[in-house]
């Protein structure tokens, strides 16, 4: 199970949404590179980065902010928001991005999931957005009538590398995960997924590392970690502990 901590950025600076909102953003740090290097220091493997402008754009507009944090990094970087062609996802890779996450794209154009994976093997994952269960696009402002297993299940011989999952009705106010919805769809598809959205204390860690969730590939923190309610440290223990055991 991987931790990742999370960036959103919104106008060059890291923020939380709640809910999605953009209207309901809180500045957490106004240095993006700063703030990944801090992530890095503590000792996460992974870093989770989100264009939310791009999110909205359909295209990048925090790049600058973007190119900042990896060049501050050592270590991975996946990265969504925006990235609704071959063009821009080829130049992430090619900028240093180690997994390009496509979101709306995945809905309005699943063909480019399919051609991007084949073209780049375990470089692609899809982030599936749902509220109550169905898929909504462009920055979580639209809902669509596609529930969130329909969608997984058009990539499931596609090659791609994960299925990011985020319930948006949780996602950055602390309400806990939804591990129900995310263990169905990690048992109802052969692709890895990550739980995305409210994972609020290092009791959602535990739960993650529960057998019965051994499905569940890896869990994105966001205002947990900011506002001081998930402990790096702790949580990061506790998952090296679980990798230690024989079926760990």
């Amino acid at each position: 199970m991987i931790l990742f901590p999370a960036i959103d950025l919104k106008e060059g600076q890291c923020v939380r949404l709640a809910q999605g909102d953009m209207d309901r953003a809180t500045v957490f740090n106004d240095d993006p590179a700063e703030q990944a290097r801090a992530f890095q220091s503590q000792g996460f493997e992974y870093l989770h980065v989100v264009d939310l402008d791009g999110a909205f754009a359909g295209a990048p507009r925090n790049a600058q902010a973007v190119e900042a944090i990896l060049a501050a990094l050592t270590i991975p970087v996946q990265l969504g928001g925006g990235i609704r062609d071959m063009r821009t996802l080829a130049g992430w890779l090619d900028k240093g991005v180690s997994r390009v996450i496509i979101g709306t794209a995945a809905v309005k154009d699943p063909s480019f999931v399919h051609d991007a994976a084949r073209l780049y093997p375990g470089r692609v994952a899809v982030g599936i957005d749902a509220r109550d269960g169905m898929v909504a696009v462009d920055g979580w402002a639209r809902a669509t009538t596609m529930s969130a297993l329909d969608l997984g299940r058009q990539f499931e011989d596609a090659g791609v590398a994960a299925i990011i999952y985020t319930d948006i009705a949780r996602d950055g106010i602390l309400t806990g995960l939804n591990i129900e919805q995310t263990l169905g769809l990690a048992h109802a598809l052969t692709i890895p997924v990550i739980a995305s959205g409210g994972l609020a204390s290092l009791a959602d860690v535990e739960r993650l590392l529960q057998p019965d969730c051994a499905r569940i590939a890896g869990a994105i923190t966001g205002r947990a970690l900011y506002d001081g309610r998930l402990d790096p440290s702790e949580a990061l223990a506790l998952i090296k502990k679980s990798r230690s055991k024989p079926n760990g």
